[in-house]
């Protein structure tokens, strides 16, 4: 495995912030193969290199996956000078893993979000070639009828003049239905109902193939169970790390 800096790793760890992890290393909390590291940026092997952080081990973990109930008000982005973003939400512990959210959920729009270091993962679960299907509860200003199913089933002519892939529209109330896609373009949901001449006036994701949002509480986040990891790789046709 290629040697990496060693502040870079800690951070990827969740072992704190840069700027916080160089006045560790600087204090001598941080012990490499036996000796006080010194330098933030000395060269370690990630897979080889015994490490203690103020005595404890650290155990190498490549890649991390964690499941977030996004709040509403807050963007999907990594970074932003001047709006909260989704990694703001996060406990301070997972905040400095290099973790990126998979596609994006519109700032009003609330409900599951996978983040994760897995790049190659990450563009699987949302290539269309993949058929991950995606769900969604949504309410609109006007009632739903059978021909908004219908037309869902069918793809739906979008202002751009694309047509989407086919998807399901189940009405489980008046103005409410739960929407499955297996593609991302933007504001999609919401465009293939404006399609219909409704507006959506609520929108949650419940599910991202396998995973499911379940009780976990609004605005929280967990790293994923050691089954939910196994079978979201295979649901993406991949091995897993």
């Amino acid at each position: 495995m290629a040697k990496e800096r060693l502040d870079k790793l800690l951070g990827h760890m969740g072992a704190g912030s840069r700027k916080d992890l160089k006045g560790m290393i600087r204090a001598g909390r941080v012990v490499v193969d036996g000796a006080p590291a010194r330098d933030p940026g000395m060269q370690v092997d990630p897979a080889r290199s015994s490490i203690l952080v103020d005595g404890a081990p650290l155990i190498y973990q490549r890649h991390f996956w964690v499941l977030l109930h996004k709040p509403g008000g807050v963007i999907t982005a990594t970074n932003d000078p001047r709006q909260r973003t989704v990694l703001d939400v996060l406990p301070e512990e997972l905040r400095h893993r290099d973790l990126f959210p998979v596609g994006r959920l519109d700032k009003d729009t609330e409900g599951l979000l996978l983040l994760t270091t897995d790049g190659e993962l990450g563009h699987r679960l949302l290539s269309p070639r993949w058929h991950v299907p995606k769900r969604y509860l949504a309410r609109v200003d006007a009632p739903l009828d059978p021909a908004d199913a219908e037309a869902f089933a069918a793809g739906v002519l979008l202002d751009d003049g694309y047509v989407t892939m086919p998807g399901r529209l189940e009405i489980v109330a008046p103005q409410e239905g739960i929407v499955t896609i297996h593609e991302g373009k933007y504001h999609q949901v919401k465009r293939m109902f404006e399609a219909r001449g409704k507006q959506v006036v609520y929108l949650k994701r419940l599910t991202m193939g396998p995973l499911e949002l379940g009780d976990l509480p609004y605005g929280e986040a967990r790293p994923l169970t050691e089954a939910e990891v196994a079978t979201l790789y295979e649901s993406a046709g991949l091995a897993q790390p």
